[in-house]
């Protein structure tokens, strides 16, 4: 597996607006509106996100954000592979990343949301491979046939 450089991302570069904007896309191309969850590149530099990006050289490789719901509470945000670095590594060294924050910063679980159907297959393995259980709805989440929420207790 390869080893990318992470860096946290301020997101004012270009590559990382193509990459959430390809991202939004997908999103909307396998998910009805009302069931698409991926937050826009504004909503993503709230203060409460911590954003990463995955670069191989001077490509982006991928990112990932953390959002404190709470003390305790961390949620999984806007990961994503870029085409050319898919089945590499990226997400699970992001993942990787992003789950020693959450335990550096103490929370107690990390949950996340991701769609149900055939295309998220991938994203439900790597969260399965790291320990992630089936949950319910968490936060501001509903219930939702789209949608498939993970928790992992740290």
């Amino acid at each position: 597996m390869a080893e990318f450089r992470l860096v946290e991302d301020d997101l004012t570069g270009p590559e990382i607006a193509a990459l959430l904007q390809a991202h939004l896309d997908s999103m909307h191309e396998h998910s009805p509106p009302g069931s698409v969850h991926a937050l826009d590149l504004e909503a993503l530099r709230a203060p409460e996100i911590s954003f990463w990006t995955a670069w191989d050289g001077d490509q982006l490789a991928g990112c990932g954000a953390l959002k404190a719901l709470d003390a305790e509470h961390g949620e999984i945000k806007s990961m994503r592979t870029a085409q050319s670095h898919l089945r590499r590594g990226v997400a699970f060294q992001i993942l990787s990343h992003m789950i020693s924050v959450a335990r550096n910063r103490g929370y107690r679980q990390v949950s996340l949301e991701t769609g149900s159907n055939a295309p998220f297959q991938p994203a439900h393995r790597l969260y399965e491979g790291f320990g992630f259980r089936p949950c319910g709805p968490f936060s501001d989440y509903g219930d939702d046939a789209f949608s498939r929420y993970y928790t992992l207790v740290l």
